[in-house]
């Protein structure tokens, strides 16, 4: 850590706290006399070339100070060597960036004003970059919402994985096969014109937005896995994480719920932002976007338990069976209320 802070040029006695409730890279809290900062060290195992991350950052960086001066966008800060990531000799990276004064994150959607600011903000990192050539951005997580890749590693593990754990999962595993069709209409929206790729956040759980004290957004934040990508994988994102009043890690699946006006505020948000943006294909497809993300994540903690939890690991026994569970509930119960919420959405829609 010393070598790390001295790098910025902070001094051995600098205050260094752990900060925040992330799951992917560790992060602290740094006081000094030189002011707050956010230091971070990337996980290598999820982000196998960090310098993607760090080259991507930069691009948007740049393009947004030229075209949108005045919008808040974290940017590293460089080394004394001019660096804006910091290469510790063992094979951790580690960046940091200013404290936003007066910013608070929250750790789930607690009001439908909340999950209206949060989209508002994707929403509007997403309009800023439209004219922005997303394929100049590097993939950070190749094929990271590749469903078609998701299924078909979903049908390697039932051929390769634990007999016993296939047994368990069967009432799971035959829902899934059955909405297969989920993965056609993704496979459709690949050759669709009307289905643009953009720059696209793909991680759009509302801990990556901060907020003031009054509740109003300030700016998206954690942008490892800013790619291009679809609309219907930060929105499908933001239903899969705000509908519900328990997280995937609930077991009682009496507590999950479709709550119909955090959906409402959730477009109502991105719209204000992306009403001139999106097509209307696009516009068309926001339940779509929620059974999109809600099947692959199913699909992705089905495999794993298939697989003995080779990937997101377990804390006890039938971790990922619960998992998928839990998402399989709520995908059926958006399900259920799917021409409720297509009408609720057209109806949005159309008032833009």
């Amino acid at each position: 850590m010393n070598q790390v802070l001295s790098a910025y040029g902070f001094s051995a006695d600098t205050s260094v706290t752990p900060h925040g409730t992330g799951l992917i890279n560790r992060t602290w809290l740094v006081r000094s006399d030189k002011g707050t900062y956010i230091l971070q060290q990337l996980n290598r195992q999820v982000f196998a070339r960090p310098q993607l991350i760090a080259d991507n950052i930069e691009m948007v960086g740049h393009y947004l100070a030229d075209h949108y001066p005045t919008t808040i966008f974290p940017r590293p800060v460089r080394s004394l060597t001019g660096q804006t990531l910091v290469d510790a000799g063992d094979d951790s990276h580690y960046r940091l960036y200013p404290f936003i004064e007066n910013s608070v994150s929250i750790d789930l959607a607690y009001t439908p004003q909340q999950a209206f600011e949060a989209a508002r903000q994707f929403g509007g990192f997403t309009r800023m970059l439209a004219d922005f050539p997303a394929n100049r951005l590097h993939e950070t997580l190749p094929d990271f919402h590749d469903l078609s890749l998701r299924y078909r590693s979903f049908r390697e593990a039932l051929q390769n994985g634990s007999a016993q754990r296939i047994e368990k999962a069967s009432p799971i595993i035959d829902y899934l096969q059955s909405q297969k069709r989920i993965v056609a209409q993704y496979e459709n929206i690949l050759t669709n014109p009307g289905f643009k790729r953009r720059v696209t956040h793909h991680d759009t759980k509302i801990s990556n937005v901060l907020f003031d004290k009054q509740g109003k957004g300030i700016c998206v934040i954690d942008l490892d896995t800013v790619m291009p990508g679809y609309f219907i994988s930060d929105v499908g994102d933001m239903f899969r994480t705000y509908l519900s009043p328990v997280t995937e890690e609930e077991k009682d699946i009496d507590k999950i719920q479709i709550r119909q006006d955090y959906f409402e505020a959730i477009v109502k948000g991105y719209l204000q932002e992306m009403h001139d943006v999106l097509t209307t294909e696009e516009r068309q497809a926001f339940v779509y976007a929620g059974e999109f993300m809600l099947y692959m994540q199913a699909l992705r903690f089905v495999t794993d338990y298939l697989n003995n939890d080779i990937y997101y690991g377990r804390r006890y026994e039938d971790h990922n069976f619960v998992r998928a569970l839990n998402q399989v509930t709520l995908l059926q119960r958006f399900q259920q209320q799917s021409s409720l919420l297509q009408t609720i959405a057209a109806n949005i829609s159309a008032g833009f």
